[in-house]
């Protein structure tokens, strides 16, 4: 740690209320030759507790607050987040700290650039939302192969050039869904210092994010774990797959075993955690307090679980939303998350009352087979397939 982490560090200690006790700190690496440690767990802004549909700030504050006072200083939003609302949060909820005392990054929403004025709008506004002075993370959001050409398009890299050498920008990177043969491209465009996959033990063949990583691995890119749970997927594996887990290690969480599986992996700079309670942040601040790697055995361990968890035919949702908004009004994430709890063991009965419950347009059976929400869709899912199973099976 250099003179700069310490006097963040420091300064972190002294924002805990007089009195507390000494914590237990996160586990840092390094970042690259910058003399910079970062923690190895990264606080992801897109799940953040709610209340009537907006960020319940109150609860979020004390979230960051705790994650700070263990050293988890990494926080991960975006302009999208929360309809807008994530980015406005980090201004009230990090504001009171010393800017040098936390690591911010935030993306540009290529998904929404129609010309190269809609770059300097949009970044203005994140300062101004954030109250942040800088980024030291910026990245293109959600490159694929399609909105690669937007990028390049509008000279999207040559404008966050720019925003470093005003010192807008420290470390300039990209998020990235799609397939490895295009991130390898994308990945040897330019001189990135970072870079952010979806990467945990079920996609790691499902969605080639093995591949993925190791083309970043291969050409010296730090990577940023998104999606370490997949969207919670993890966490809610089947009956056979958690007695797997838990027979394995009962002290540890279900949670702790997808955490640990992609914190192992030596390249791995940040796994992010998208945490909505107070409950999560602290298993996930024990499971990096200090962070103990995988062993062969325990590697095994997942292996059987993961083959438990795929004998029930579940679908890998992640409940990212780019689904949504559906022209037909379905609700598509709550549809497929309800379709994989019956997958998992709950009762069809349980289910059907929560389907039934929500307005008819929300349904699977309101889909029209259109098909814009498979092309938006990360995972490559075959939804309009799946809804009308859905209807089927909640008919």
């Amino acid at each position: 740690m250099n003179q700069n982490d310490e006097s963040a560090e420091s300064r972190m200690t002294a924002a805990v209320a007089e009195g507390d006790s000494p914590r237990p700190q996160v586990t840092r690496r390094p970042f690259r030759n910058t003399g910079v440690t970062l923690p190895l767990l990264g606080f992801g802004l897109m799940r953040l507790p709610e209340t009537e549909g907006k960020i319940d700030r109150a609860a979020a504050r004390k979230m960051v607050d705790r994650a700070m006072a263990a050293g988890c200083n990494y926080f991960d939003t975006a302009y999208m987040y929360h309809n807008g609302e994530s980015e406005s949060f980090v201004a009230e909820a990090l504001g009171k700290y010393p800017r040098d005392s936390y690591f911010l990054t935030s993306k540009m929403p290529t998904v929404m650039l129609k010309e190269e004025a809609d770059l300097e709008r949009i970044f203005a506004e994140q300062l101004q939302r954030t109250r942040a002075g800088y980024f030291d993370f910026y990245l293109m959001h959600w490159l694929n192969a399609a909105h690669w050409e937007v990028a390049q398009r509008l000279k999207l890299y040559e404008f966050m050039k720019r925003k470093q050498a005003e010192g807008k920008i420290r470390w300039i990177g990209f998020s990235y869904h799609g397939e490895p043969e295009v991130l390898e491209e994308i990945a040897r465009a330019y001189p990135w210092d970072i870079a952010q996959i979806q990467l945990n033990y079920l996609d790691w063949e499902l969605c080639r994010s093995g591949e993925q990583y190791e083309v970043l691995t291969r050409l010296g890119i730090p990577v940023l774990v998104m999606e370490p749970l997949k969207g919670g997927t993890l966490v809610r594996l089947t009956p056979e797959a958690v007695k797997i887990l838990e027979q394995a290690g009962p002290e540890a969480g279900v949670a702790s075993w997808g955490l640990r599986y992609v914190a192992s992996l030596p390249n791995v700079q940040v796994v992010l955690s998208g945490m909505s309670e107070m409950t999560q942040v602290e298993e996930n601040l024990a499971t990096f307090s200090p962070f103990r790697p995988l062993d062969a055995s325990e590697r095994d361990t997942i292996g059987r679980a993961l083959a438990a968890y795929r004998r029930a035919g579940a679908v890998p949702c992640t409940a990212c939303r780019y689904c949504s908004p559906c022209p037909a009004g379905v609700d598509i994430p709550r549809n497929l998350g309800l379709h994989n709890q019956v997958k998992g063991g709950l009762s069809l009965f349980h289910a059907k009352l929560v389907y039934d419950a929500m307005p008819e347009k929300q349904r699977a059976s309101a889909c029209v087979a259109c098909g814009a929400c498979q092309k938006k869709c990360p995972q490559k899912i075959a939804i309009p397939a799946l809804m009308k199973e859905i209807a089927g099976e909640f008919q």
